[in-house]
């Protein structure tokens, strides 16, 4: 017998039965609700209700079970206790009696005493019952939060019913078969036993939400109900696709040059940064050698960090939900990251629940849509929506008033058109065509998409020229505290010896130290110290600074030629404009350390040639600060006072190896070009002379760490291996003399000791950086 007519027949050996109860109002076996007022009438024979509920097959009753959590009392056959069941079970009202519907054999369902607490099964509405929500749940301002009424069991329950309830008996039949035949976890018992409500409840609780979703829409296109389908995937499967993308964007995290099968998952590794309400620019302010800054600047206290997930839990000052936030953080301090685990938090459910959608929107997308033809010249903001998101086509949910949903707009800094707050058009509907400059505008003004909650993330060189009156709250990303950053070294490595290892090693020098409270350096500390330890030996000697401070500012270049100008990842080369940029760059850098400042202004930058935009926000390496001068001038400054003092040794090292100049020569600065004592200034000895003149003639910390780091480039493991080919070309001539350096600086440490004794360890770490080998 074909296999199809052979279920068929099995289905249709009770077709009288099944057509009673497909003409009867519908029942439930656990979770919902029925219309029927037979429940009402407890003087109904026995035998009536045996006809009502006629079981398929003989079913062996088991033991009743009680859930030992909840108290509830599972009584259908081979029912696993869900979270389908039990939620439902709970919103039994006072009064409502217990169906067992294991077998026929029903009993006297009206002596169920009212007070039995392990009553279950309400039957006197079809209506899915109204979910209950745990304690911890049921605050607006708290987490998870309550789930949206749309996201939830109820719901979902509701429209697979009302679907299905459109089908004739015929062709619900027609649609069991072909369910049970493409899904194995369903038994043919499973499909025939009970009724409508029945089998929805049952599908729900074996294959869950997503998959009964999806399964029951391609059920539908199979058996030609097409229209069916189409209506609930548009009802209940759009937000399906969003988290499925959502989750596979940021479930994975790739950091780096990404290699296969060394990809971490996000929640494995991530540990939430500070993020502050009171922002003063995100700078640490502490340094290794100087007890204060030259322009110190303040830190946030504990009470004003909020948690990455609570962003939209804050309230304004007349006490109204925030619709937009703004977050901000100086380079590598993680936005992106933070950014991927809102979204995933959010689509599996762990967080953000009462938000019925999450669309991102970068800014990244709204230049793409600015440069493609021929969609650079209007667009509204629903086709830019579906154009990125197909799924999302003809939604009409966003421009409904109880539409809870959030836009995400990140990398402000990346979109390079003019953004006019003050002139651009006023758009009112959702559908209006524009440009996406005006779009751009009108969605954090809150003309279109009224209903969204909007998170801007970017720069604050950049952010900074959005109009405060569109913005409700301001955050700032501060990065790790000293226990976060052992927590992310210590999450990343299954090898708790050897996490402890590392995280020991990286105490060992204090700058070091300070500058993983950036992510970003965090995650290169883990990376190369993973990488090292994997020789016999490594370790003994603390790590040498000057290494990072160069992958750093390499790591920062080729984000720049890949996030703003489009480079290809696997072909990043360094132009003579690039390399111009980075040493005047050094340039400014070295005269902001002569004046013994941390802090610059426009006109500085145009001293030395260079764009305030490519240096404040393109660069990766510096940053502007949120107060300005007294005089209303914007102020900016480097990500940290000892990345100021590594650029400046730069530049002077860069002019030392490939102009053969000594800029710290006193008597060079007053002279022409073409001077006189040419073969002093090509020795390494004469710099690393003249570096120590000023050093030591100067209060203790204003060159010292400028000295430490010209020493660790001259170490040939910088300037040969680690430069070449990116800053100097490949056929750059040696540096050569260091062992004239060294015994310069034996003779200096030895001189220290009886002259200068505060300057003895840093002539020694100087002696290091230059010296010590690559383990």
């Amino acid at each position: 017998m074909d296999p199809d007519t052979e279920v068929e027949s099995i289905f249709t050996q009770e077709n009288e039965e099944e057509k009673k109860k497909w003409k009867r109002p519908p029942s439930s076996y656990g979770s919902m609700k029925s219309e029927s007022d037979v429940m009402e009438d407890e003087k109904g024979s026995e035998e009536e209700v045996t006809d009502a509920f006629p079981p398929p097959f003989p079913v062996v009753l088991p033991e009743l079970t009680t859930h030992e959590g909840t108290g509830l009392q599972m009584i259908r056959s081979e029912s696993p206790e869900t979270l389908y069941t039990m939620t439902t079970q709970q919103t039994r009202p006072p009064g409502a009696v217990v169906i067992d519907t294991r077998s026929s054999d029903l009993g006297d369902f009206s002596e169920v005493e009212e007070e039995d607490p392990d009553e279950v099964l309400v039957a006197d509405s079809p209506e899915p019952p109204e979910p209950v929500e745990p304690d911890d749940e049921t605050d607006g301002n708290s987490q998870p939060g309550k789930l949206h009424p749309e996201q939830d069991l109820p719901h979902l329950f509701k429209s697979i019913q009302d679907t299905l309830t459109g089908l004739t008996w015929e062709e619900l039949l027609k649609f069991k078969i072909w369910f049970y035949q493409w899904e194995t976890r369903i038994t043919l018992k499973q499909v025939n036993e009970g009724d409508l409500l029945d089998f929805v409840d049952r599908i729900l609780e074996t294959l869950g939400q997503d998959r009964s979703l999806l399964h029951t829409i391609s059920t539908l296109e199979n058996v030609n109900k097409k229209p069916e389908a189409e209506e609930l995937r548009k009802k209940s499967l759009v937000r399906f696709h969003l988290k499925q993308y959502l989750i596979g964007k940021h479930q994975i995290i790739r950091e780096g040059i990404v290699q296969a099968g060394r990809q971490n998952v996000l929640d494995h590794v991530y540990v939430q940064p500070n993020i502050s309400t009171s922002g003063y620019g995100g700078i640490d302010p502490y340094h290794e050698l100087r007890p204060q800054p030259p322009c110190p600047v303040q830190v946030p206290s504990a009470d004003t960090f909020v948690g990455v997930n609570n962003l939209f839990r804050l309230l304004k000052d007349d006490g109204k939900p925030v619709r937009t936030v703004l977050t901000t953080g100086i380079p590598g301090i993680g936005m992106s990251v933070s950014v991927g685990k809102f979204c995933l938090d959010w689509a599996e459910l762990r967080a953000n629940k009462d938000l019925q959608f999450v669309i991102k929107l970068s800014f990244r997308t709204f230049m793409y849509v600015r440069n493609k033809k021929p969609l650079s010249e209007t667009m509204s903001i629903m086709e830019v929506i579906e154009y990125f998101y197909p799924d999302c086509k003809g939604m009409k949910y966003l421009e409904e008033e109880d539409c809870k949903f959030l836009i995400i707009m990140d990398s402000l800094d990346v979109y390079q058109g003019p953004l006019d707050w003050e002139n651009a058009p006023v758009i009112n509907d959702n559908h209006t065509k524009a440009h996406p400059d005006v779009l751009i505008v009108n969605i954090i003004r809150g003309t279109v998409l009224r209903g969204a909650r909007v998170w801007i993330l970017g720069r604050r060189a950049a952010v900074s020229e959005i109009p405060s009156q569109f913005i409700d709250v301001v955050t700032e990303i501060q990065g790790f505290s000293d226990e976060m950053k052992d927590e992310f070294l210590t999450k990343r490595f299954s090898d708790a010896e050897r996490a402890a290892q590392i995280v020991a090693h990286y105490k060992r020098q204090p700058t070091l130290s300070m500058l993983a409270r950036q992510p970003f350096v965090c995650w290169m500390v883990a990376t190369v110290f993973e990488r090292c330890f994997r020789y016999q030996g490594y370790g003994v000697h603390p790590p040498r600074l000057t290494p990072f401070f160069v992958s750093i500012m390499t790591v920062q270049t080729n984000r720049r030629l890949e996030f703003y100008y489009d480079m290809p990842d696997n072909n990043l080369k360094w132009s003579n404009d690039d390399k111009q940029l980075l040493t005047r760059l050094g340039k400014m850098a070295f005269k902001m350390l002569e004046r013994n400042t941390s802090v610059f202004f426009e006109e500085d930058v145009k001293e030395c040639s260079l764009k305030l935009k490519e240096v404040a926000v393109y660069s990766g390496m510096c940053t502007e600060l949120p107060a300005a001068a007294p005089d209303g001038r914007k102020r900016f400054c480097f990500v940290h006072y000892a990345f100021q003092e590594f650029m400046a040794a730069l530049y002077v090292f860069t002019m030392f190896r490939t102009e053969s100049k000594n800029v710290l020569d006193s008597a060079l600065l007053q002279k022409p070009k073409l001077f006189t004592f040419k073969d002093q200034t090509k020795s390494a000895l004469g710099l690393v002379h003249c570096a120590l003149v000023r050093t030591l003639g100067s209060p203790l910390g204003h060159y010292d760490m400028f000295l430490r780091l010209l020493c660790g480039l001259l170490n040939p493991d910088c300037h040969e291996s680690q430069l070449r080919g990116c800053l100097y070309s490949h056929n750059a001539p040696k540096v050569g003399g260091l062992d004239e350096v060294q015994q310069l600086l034996e003779q200096a440490i030895q001189t220290a000791k009886e002259n200068n004794r505060d300057r003895v360890e840093n002539l020694k770490e100087c002696l290091r950086e230059m010296t010590q080998e690559h383990e």
